[in-house]
Parts: C-alpha cells; structure tokens; sequence
C-alpha cells in the first residue's frame, strides 16, 4: 500500500512537472521551435526596418488565388534542384581550372566564343551579350588562350513555351570537345521554367559551368561561383544607355507621390499572391498602387470582382509619369523573382521597394544594395507605407544618389552588365589584385578601377577627396617631341627652360617620335631636374603610354611648340591639386551636335564655352596613361595611331567617362599663339585643311564606341587671385601673366 501510495506521489510530481515545463516560455520557444522545423523555415530575430521593411501580414487567405496544385515544399523545391544541378556544390576552388588562366600571369584572362551554327537563332539580347565580349579586351578567337568559355547557342530563355527556347541542348553541349562538364564555361539566362510553376529549370544540365542568372533563388545560388545578373528587356541598349533622371542633388528630395507601382495582375499561379494584395495600400492620393488583369489571351476566364475596378482606376495614371515624380516604388516579383521594375526604377531615380522573397540580388557579391534599395517581405505588406514615410531626407537622397551610380556604372547597358560579370569573375581568379568593395560601391566604379594599376584606394584620384588625401607637390612633364634638333632656338629649349624652372617640376621626359634618332645629351640644356629622352616609337598614343619612368601623379602634358611662362605652369599645377581627377589646362575646344548632318561637331572657335581642354598644355593624374593604354579598344589607338591625330580628344573622352565632369580651363595670356614651324621641319599639322576634318570624324567615332557624348560642357575658368585688376602688379602673385 505504501508502495503504491509512492508511485502516486511521483505520478502527480511528474505531471505537475510537465504542466510547468509546457505551460512555461520554454514551453513556447519548444514548440515554435517544432513548428518552424516542421516547416523548414529558420528562426532569426526580428529585424531592424532600416535593413529590410519587414511587415504584418497583408491579405486573408480567402483573397489569396494561388492554385493549390502550384505549392512546393522546401524539400521538393530541394529535390527538384539536385535532379537539375548535380554539382549544386561547386566553388571556384572546386569547380574552376585556374592553371588556364595564370598561364600567361595578369594577361591569362580570355574568353572564347563558341561558333554560332547555321541554323540556330539567335535572340536579339543574345547578340547583344555575345558582341559585348567580342569587343571587350578579354576576347579571344583562340580557343587554346581562353580561360573561360560562352556557348554559341542561345541559352537565354529556357521556357519550353517560348518561341525562343532551344532544344536538345544536353546532346549538343556535351559534343564540343572542351564542354568538360562545363568547367570554366560560362552560361547565362534570363529566364528559366514554364507555367504554373517557373522553377529553375534551365531544361539541361550545366554542370561545374558558371551560371550568370536574373532571378536567381538565394536557395540556389552557389555564392562566390554563380552571378546574379537583372533581367533586362531586348530594347536595353548595347552601350552607353540613358542616364539617370536625377539632378545633382536635387531639393527637395521627396517627389508628388510617396509610393508607386503599375503594372499586371496575375489571377492565377506563381506571383498571384503579391501583387492581388497591392490594392490594398492604394489611396489614390500619395500612394498609387495600380494592377491590371487585362493581359494574357484568356484573362476573362478568370476574371474576379475587382477586375473591371481595378482596369478603371489602372487606366488613369501614366507609369512615366508616375516614375518621374515618386520617392519609392514598389518592385514586387512577377513570375519570376526578377522585374523589369528594378532597372526602370533605378534609372528614374525612385528607391526601389523589393517585395521578392529569396531573390539573390544583382552582382550581390560586390554591390552593397542596402545603401540603394529597402528589402521587404512579400507576405507583409500594410507597414511599408508607414516604414518609407519615416525614412528622413538625408536618406531618401542618399538612397536615390546611390541608385544613379549604380545605374550609371552597372545597369545602363547590355555592354556594361556584360562586362561586369567579366569583371567579378576576373576578381575571383585574380584574388591578389582584385577590386574591394569600396571601389565597387563608389564612383566611378568597379569598371573604371583596374585592379592591375593599384589595389591601394590612395592611388586613384577620383578617392582622394574621400580618403581626405592630397596630391603630390610635384609634377613630371612630358614634352612630344616630332621635329629633329637642328637649332638650339628651336621652341622646345626655351620650353625646356621655362618648366624646369618651376619649383614643382620633379623631372622632364622627352617623348621623341621624329623619324631621326634623338641627339646625344649634349644637345640638351643644363638643367637643374633630371632630363630623360624616350623612344615614342613613332606612335601617336606613345604620348600616352603609362612609362614607368613617371614617378609623381601629376603629369604636364606638353607639345614641343607650346609657349607658356613657369607662372603659368606654376599656377596650372596648384588648380590641378585641387581637382586631381580632371584635366586642367589651358588650350579650350568644343563639340556641338549639328541637326541637319545628325552628327557630332568639332570647333575650335575661342568662346566662353568649352568642353575639351587639349593635352598639348595640360596637367591630369597619370592614373589615366594606364586608363588609356589597357581601358580602350585597339581599334581606337590603332585610329588614332594611323591619322597622327586626334589623341587629345580621345583622352578628354576618356577622363570626362570616368568623371562626369568637365576639363577645367586656366588663365591664359592673351598674346598665346601658335608658332609656324621653324625651317627644316615638317609644316604643323593643323595647317593642313585634312587634320580637322579628321577630328570631326574621331568625335563621332569615339561618341559611337562609348555609346553616348560623355563630354560636358562648361564656362568655368580659374584665374589668380586679383588677376586683371586695376591695382598695383606688384601686389599680385603672378605677375608675370599680365606683363607678357
């Protein structure tokens, strides 16, 4: 009896012990534990608004149209993707051959393009994205130099329901004989699966090949081998592209509408649940939220209540207009994670609002998007109007400043998409000399920066400002020499003397390029700075050259026949420091655009106005010798190399790209000309009447490659400090200027 009294007791005890336990937040933590596990979802703290705009539900479940038939668990989505990727695994370290690409050191980075057969077709972006990388300076007819490899067939949409989507392509891969189980081969797609489900079924495998995707599912991503890249639409341009709708720093920086979006409604399937809740936060006032169910063949069929309503309301508003004048806008996913919406947003300057649950952002890797965009929950949406209402000014126009930069540097065109995914690979091979964040994320960006000149931030002179660095105090002038020395009263002596005078000249190299060897060192004046004479090998673009010779970061620019004083050097120098980035100096010209020829124009007429300050007397960062030499295509040194024209232009092209700004110019004497050419020497090239109508050809040519008119006009001129005025000269620092 005592006995079974016992067993009661410590019944009871253990009873009471698990009431306690379960009833208690250990209890709670437990079973939401189970719950989450049973529904593979992972527990994580609730997050800060300014990093994601997580919200409350938005919609009852009875509004919700998805069809049942549609719903994956996470361990079917699992299995699906092993079936499509075996290697889902794969690193570069793994999966990637890097003796290809450092056989031949810094220069090992090629790429082939398979052939195109007869009869395949080809879309229109393909062709964009295949021209893209046979004009970059990675490319390759070399199978045997490449280190990595772009199929010939068009991979781009593998939905078996689009006219575009190619079969059999598993038998074809796999009979290219360096196919290698995709090893090194690059693959890209901008959309893969078909209705209902849209999974990422690419309908063949692409084993250890890198995939360059849109839409990609953070599920799926294979981090440091795969890239995310924005789904675009075959109208995005193949270079240059249009620039971003944001003024320099525009006030205010909030517009007419708070909150935007316009676009389709999916009544049923995949994406139906996003964008079937998006009226809810529609006021019509500050907050316009539009969805459309007319599109598709049979969309009637399933045509719901609020179908007629919502066409009605969808039809009152213009999307450019709409884009033009809203702080954020809504890109919720469509089909895919991915959106035209991302791209049109960030060009329109208005802050795109993701509501894409799992999408791997574009260039992830490198591009820090939480300075850009506000990352949302799809399920939750009633807060978000609330959430971008608290966001201050000073953020809002940063955000929308950063979406500019990206869109400028990344976005803008097929060529620059291209060719960043080029360059991130790149990094990933050459991890010793690759780009860091920084340089991705600030201006110019990380197509602009070559890792191969410096991988210190210091080095560049767009950073300087940033980094709160000054230039160097010294400069290296670099005199184009092209007549031989038969005169000591040849203009390049009295040139030697005025800039080796200057107090900043560090040193002096002649780039001869006459068709006489150089005269010994004897023929040159006694100078107080070191003199170098090097072999321009007869070469326009030699002048141009990143000569190992330059040690300051500041280069002086100078034709043989310039005529300047040291005050001038000496004051063009001290502006220079000031604006490191550009180039400063003294002799101006201009573009113009001519209506009735539909061209470019070039002018040499002396205005107020200016966008081009020619090299022949001019300092800029020597940064852009290495720029010009290993930036640009062969075809344009080459163009420039066979006219012996036309560099200076191409150089003003070049940094204008990098900067967005214009040349600076510098006060000049008045009484500046330019000299006829001395006896025994060539006439001048601008006597000859061909020289200009060359350079009105190079414009246009160089305005073709870069896709756009980087160059900039402005009115800006720098002069000293009491300069030209009605007081004493002796009270003026350069006094010089104004006596010659």
């Amino acid at each position: 009896m005592q006995a079974r009294k016992k067993y009661v007791l410590l019944g009871l005890c253990a009873c009471c012990w698990l009431v306690l336990f379960y009833c208690g937040g250990g209890a709670q933590l437990r079973v939401l534990r189970l719950l989450t596990r049973q529904r593979g979802e992972v527990m994580r703290p609730w997050p800060n608004w300014t990093d994601r705009a997580f919200l409350p539900r938005y919609a009852h479940l009875d509004e919700l149209q998805t069809d049942p038939g549609t719903i994956e668990s996470p361990r079917q989505r699992r299995q699906a993707w092993s079936t499509i990727y075996k290697d889902s695994r794969c690193r570069m370290e793994t999966c990637f051959d890097f003796s290809r690409c450092r056989r031949r050191g810094r220069e090992g980075f090629r790429v082939y393009i398979y052939p195109t057969e007869k009869n395949d077709h080809v879309s229109e972006s393909y062709r964009k994205i295949l021209t893209s990388i046979g004009e970059s300076r990675y490319f390759t007819t070399d199978p045997r130099e490449a280190c990595l490899f772009v199929l010939g067939i068009d991979t781009l949409d593998r939905d078996q329901l689009s006219g575009q989507f190619v079969p059999n392509l598993d038998e074809r891969i796999k009979g290219y004989p360096l196919w290698n189980d995709g090893r090194n081969h690059l693959i890209f797609n901008l959309y893969s699966g078909t209705w209902p489900n849209y999974t990422e079924d690419l309908g063949f495998n692409i084993g250890q090949a890198i995939l360059a995707k849109a839409s990609l599912n953070t599920e799926h991503f294979r981090p440091g081998f795969d890239v995310s890249i924005p789904l675009f639409s075959k109208e995005h341009p193949q270079k240059g592209g249009e620039r971003g709708w944001l003024v320099r720093n525009a006030t205010p920086p909030r517009r007419k509408y708070l909150l935007m979006f316009k676009g389709k409604r999916y009544l049923t399937g995949i994406g139906s649940d996003t964008r079937n809740a998006l009226h809810h936060i529609h006021n019509g006032k500050d907050i316009v939220s539009l969805t459309t169910c007319r599109h598709g063949k049979d969309w009637e069929k399933h045509k719901d209540a609020r179908c007629d309503h919502d066409n009605l309301e969808y039809e009152r508003f213009d999307y450019q207009e709409l884009l033009h004048n809203s702080t954020f806008c809504l890109v919720p996913r469509g089909r895919r994670l991915g959106s035209f919406r991302f791209l049109e947003s960030l060009q329109a300057a208005c802050i795109p609002v993701l509501l894409s649950n799992g999408w791997e952002l574009p260039f992830s890797d490198v591009i820090q998007w939480n300075q850009a965009v506000i990352e949302g929950d799809e399920r939750l949406l009633l807060q978000v109007p609330s959430t971008v209402r608290a966001v201050g000014n000073e953020r809002v126009l940063a955000l929308r400043q950063r979406t500019q930069m990206l869109w400028e540097a990344y976005f803008s065109s097929v060529d620059k998409i291209v060719l960043t995914t080029l360059e991130i690979i790149k990094d990933r091979v050459f991890s010793h000399i690759s780009r860091n964040k920084y340089m991705w994320n600030s201006l110019p960006g990380g197509l602009l920066v070559l890792p191969e000149y410096s991988t210190h931030l210091a080095h560049f002179p767009f950073y300087y400002l940033g980094l709160g660095v000054s230039p160097g105090q010294e400069f290296t002038a670099v005199i184009n020499a092209v007549s031989p020395l038969v005169s000591q009263s040849q203009p390049i002596m009295k040139l030697l003397q005025v800039v080796s005078k200057s107090k900043y000249c560090s040193q002096i190299i002649i780039l001869w390029n006459s068709e006489k060897p150089p005269p010994s060192r004897s023929k040159w004046p006694p100078m107080p700075v070191p003199l170098t004479v090097t072999d321009g090998r007869r070469k326009t673009t030699s002048r141009f050259q990143p000569h190992v010779a330059i040690e300051t970061e500041a280069v002086l620019s100078l034709d043989e026949d310039t005529v300047l004083l040291t005050s001038e050097v000496n004051f063009a120098f001290l502006v220079w420091r000031s604006f490191p980035e550009r180039i400063v100096g003294y002799p101006p010209r201009s573009h113009f655009w001519d209506p009735l020829k539909r061209a470019w124009g070039y002018t040499s007429k002396w205005t107020n106005d200016y966008s081009i300050v020619l090299t022949g007397a001019a300092f800029y960062h020597r940064y852009y010798h290495y720029l010009f030499t290993h930036y640009l295509p062969q075809s344009l040194r080459t163009l420039v190399d066979r006219t012996s024209n036309c560099e200076d232009i191409l150089m003003n092209f070049l940094v204008s790209a990098v900067t967005h700004l214009p040349p600076i110019k510098v006060a000049q004497r008045k009484q500046y000309k330019e000299l006829p050419s001395p006896q025994g020497t060539k006439t001048v090239p601008w006597a000859n009447p061909e020289h200009f109508n060359q350079r009105q050809e190079c414009i246009n040519t160089f305005a073709n490659w870069f896709g756009y008119m980087p160059l900039v006009h402005s009115q800006f001129r720098l002069d000293p400090v009491l300069f030209k005025d009605q007081v004493s000269v002796f009270r003026k620092k350069y006094k010089d200027l104004e006596r010659a």
